[in-house]
């Protein structure tokens, strides 16, 4: 454990500092459109960093890509920092997304690549959302206690140079002997897989992005409603993980119920309880299957995380469209209907594992 430390810590940091400027949104741009770019800006340089970090850490190892991805998230921090005029913190937002796609590829490769895989992805998965529930809801009293309005962005800032030095302990894995799969190779054979990331994890970001119009009420309330989806996912990773569920199986059964959860969205915030239990068991299954095709880790992970980012990109959209020139319940319907895509879909996935491994 102490030697995945440096994993753990920094994807909580990378992803807390990410969140840390949402709050203060306003302070950095003036009006919806830039404020709106600003934090746009980090997940264009997470997408289209993620695929090409998984190729780079298949050859020249895990460990130097997570140590440019820390490095460049401290860089960024210390950017916003310095330097807080909107067009400065909008590039700065841009290269902590690349740091965010470099460290994640990287550091989802080798966790995925460990013997230990799924109880591992667990921890890692956890700490991921503890990282951006802590940074959008603790940043409001960071910066009151530190009387400041970046004190939660100098903080996590801060943090994120803890496992930057604590690489030294971080040990490479053996998994470069492993086979080689080509990008078109992995779309060929885990194709329906990938669309299941794609909508399974962008429909967290499309309720995420139509609920606070559709419910209306105090910006806390809606807060805190959106950060129990995100404590969810934490339980659930951590349990899934540890019970070695079918995963195909699994994520048929999960999108089934994820169109009740969605559904039950427009009754009660409660239902984001569910919706995030079932998103975090659908993350597990996803890693469980990918790690155990016995494959390089690093193109993997790099085009599963793509397909996530792209999920969270065009979901929100989509949904926005729909709640905007539609209503709102057309949009949850259609959100809910895309579930139905994947419990269509998923079965055909060619998937391959090893022989021993088949499921």
């Amino acid at each position: 454990m102490p030697r995945r430390l440096p994993l753990h810590l920094g994807i909580f940091a990378v992803m807390a500092l990410s969140n840390a400027i949402v709050p203060i949104l306003p302070s950095y741009g003036e009006g919806p459109f830039l404020q709106s770019a600003i934090y746009a800006a980090y997940f264009l340089g997470a997408f289209a960093t993620v695929i090409p970090a998984g190729a780079l850490s298949d050859r020249i190892g895990r460990v130097p890509v997570v140590r440019a991805g820390l490095l460049l998230t401290l860089l960024s921090g210390i950017l916003i920092l310095a330097f807080p005029s909107s067009y400065t913190v909008l590039a700065a937002r841009a290269l902590e997304g690349v740091a965010a796609g470099l460290f994640v590829a990287a550091a989802m490769a080798l966790v995925n690549s460990q013997p230990d895989h799924e109880a591992l992805s667990g921890i890692f998965m956890g700490a991921l959302n503890a990282g951006l529930v802590v940074g959008l809801l603790a940043t409001g009293s960071i910066d009151r206690a530190l009387g400041t309005e970046t004190g939660g962005i100098l903080l996590f800032t801060i943090l994120s140079a803890i496992p930057l030095v604590l690489t030294v302990i971080l040990a490479e894995d053996t998994t470069l002997r492993r086979p080689e799969a080509s990008f078109p190779q992995l779309l060929g054979d885990y194709k329906w897989l990938f669309l299941s990331a794609v909508i399974l994890v962008g429909m967290t970001g499309a309720l995420t992005a139509i609920y606070p119009g559709y419910r209306g009420g105090e910006p806390v309330d809606l807060a805190t409603a959106l950060a129990l989806m995100n404590l969810a996912t934490i339980g659930a990773v951590v349990v899934a993980s540890r019970l070695h569920l079918p995963p195909v199986p699994t994520i048929r059964a999960a999108s089934l119920a994820m169109v009740a959860g969605v559904l039950a969205v427009l009754a009660s915030p409660l239902a984001f309880l569910f919706v995030g239990a079932v998103a975090g068991v659908v993350m597990i299954a996803q890693m469980a299957y990918l790690g155990s095709t016995g494959l390089r880790q690093g193109r993997v992970m790099g085009l599963y995380n793509a397909s996530s980012y792209l999920g969270m990109t065009m979901l929100p959209a989509l949904a926005g469209i729909l709640a905007e020139y539609v209503s709102f319940i057309a949009a949850f319907l259609a959100v809910a209907a895309l579930n139905l895509v994947v419990a269509a879909t998923i079965g055909r996935c060619e998937c391959r594992l090893p022989a021993a491994q088949k499921i």
